[in-house]
């Protein structure tokens, strides 16, 4: 079975920066394309940042210009960095995967969330 970890939230003062992890556990998940998500206390979910499997990214206009995509294929991980983070920014970040189980299989995967809280 795969499963999506993620990594990398915590406590930070508001301006600091955060790196967010999602990795697959098995190489033979291909994972495509990404969507960070987030849903802080009585709110909405809400789409963070996306990358496709061609490597577009989009992201929230209020992430825009402070998080930023990057992965590393060979530990089949993908990454959020998250710089100039202010208190709304306090979450539950979860990531949700879609990509191919060797040698065909299509599965969509979701991570099981990591907390990241911004005093002021």
């Amino acid at each position: 079975q795969v499963q999506l970890t993620e990594s990398g939230g915590g406590l930070v003062q508001a301006g600091g920066s955060l790196r967010l992890s999602c990795a697959a556990s098995k190489s033979t998940f291909t994972i495509n394309a990404m969507v960070w998500y987030r849903q802080a206390p009585g709110k909405q979910r809400e789409l963070v940042a996306r990358i496709s499997s061609g490597g577009s990214t989009n992201y929230a206009d209020s992430v825009k210009g402070r998080f930023t995509f990057s992965r590393d294929n060979a530990k089949n991980t993908v990454y959020l960095q998250m710089n100039s983070l202010k208190p709304e920014d306090t979450a539950v970040y979860s990531c949700n995967a879609q990509g191919t189980l060797y040698p065909d299989r299509y599965l969509e995967l979701w991570g099981q969330g990591t907390l990241v809280t911004v005093s002021s």
